[in-house]
């Protein structure tokens, strides 16, 4: 009895000490990932070469702003990594990209609409394909997407930032990109999430030229601010 109770009493500790470690490791990545997204500003060399003098400006002075991003959205294929702020604020969207309100939150099931400046950060997604990954960093993890769809769109069309049963992001802009004045329309582009358990697929099509491009289908409603830039 005595040889099997020890062995019951190093089984619950092993189990236990199993437990720690994981959670240990667990607060550790979250702590990691938590200072990599806060301290975005401090260490990515923002590549502003096609930005406008206007935005720069604006840009260099929103860093002055306190506030911690909720995510760090990257689209290697085009060399975009931008912090994602909560809510369409001026402030925000001068210092990155931020979640549209009445989206889903980042984290959360659904269509996360996303959107930033056409001669700022966005600027580089005139050159995104359709099969290009996108990935978006949290503080828990990185979940990968595969864009699925790009297209033009009037300011008045909402549809692109419905609810959907998929779990997409929705990046919005305005279009064209280099336009005079308030630009009168909005590029969407359309990602949906990988599986763990599977390798996206790469660029397999046309750069977006601004016609009538990929349609995701509409299946896609809230608020595109009509006066974003």
């Amino acid at each position: 009895m005595k040889v099997l109770r020890t062995v019951e009493i190093l089984a619950w500790t092993a189990g236990v000490a199993m437990l720690v470690t994981y959670g240990a490791s667990r607060s550790c990545f979250a702590y990691g990932s938590e200072r990599g997204i806060a301290s975005f500003d401090a260490v990515q060399r923002v590549d502003m070469s096609t930005w406008s003098r206007e935005r720069i400006a604006q840009y260099r002075a929103a860093l002055q702003t306190a506030g911690t991003p909720q995510a760090v959205l990257r689209i290697p294929s085009v060399n975009l990594v931008v912090p994602v702020f909560e809510g369409t604020s001026e402030e925000n969207l001068n210092r990155g990209a931020a979640r549209i309100e009445g989206t889903a939150h980042i984290g959360d099931s659904g269509n996360i609409g996303i959107a930033a400046h056409r001669d700022g950060f966005f600027r580089v997604l005139k050159d995104i394909r359709v099969g290009s990954v996108l990935q978006l960093d949290r503080y828990d993890g990185t979940d990968t997407y595969r864009i699925v769809a790009t297209k033009v769109v009037e300011p008045s069309d909402v549809s692109v930032l419905a609810a959907t049963s998929k779990n997409a992001i929705t990046l919005v802009t305005c279009y064209p990109f280099y336009f005079v004045g308030s630009a009168p329309q909005r590029f969407i582009v359309r990602a949906e999430k990988t599986p763990a358990d599977r390798t996206p697929a790469g660029d397999r099509s046309r750069v977006a030229s601004g016609e009538a491009l990929t349609s995701d289908g509409g299946d896609t409603a809230t608020t595109v601010r009509q006066d974003r830039d």
